[in-house]
């Protein structure tokens, strides 16, 4: 039993960093490879915002409470995440 939780763990730690990588990639268009571009000159810097603010700002990004001019973009490119995988993503990138 043990084996299998500890299986469950590691597929699920995986999946999140797997899929912190593939968003990346795709956020490096717009965000800068090191996140310090205002995305299309109208968002924040992402380096200069903290792992929470980032999380929020996903989180409300996919249920339509956070952004401005781009929150319809965002919203497409972040509803096929779960909020942890969110949470995940956030705390490898800004400070």
């Amino acid at each position: 039993m043990k084996k299998i939780v500890m299986s469950i763990v590691a597929l699920t730690a995986t999946t999140t960093l797997m899929a912190a990588a593939v968003a990346a990639g795709a956020c490096e268009a717009c965000h800068g490879t090191d996140w310090s571009k205002a995305a299309l000159g109208k968002s924040k810097i992402v380096s200069e915002m903290t792992h929470a603010d980032i999380a929020v700002a996903l989180k409300g990004y996919k249920d339509g409470s956070y952004g401005g001019p781009m929150k319809g973009l965002m919203k497409g490119q972040v509803t096929k995440y779960s909020d942890a995988e969110l949470d995940a993503f956030a705390q490898t990138i800004g400070k």
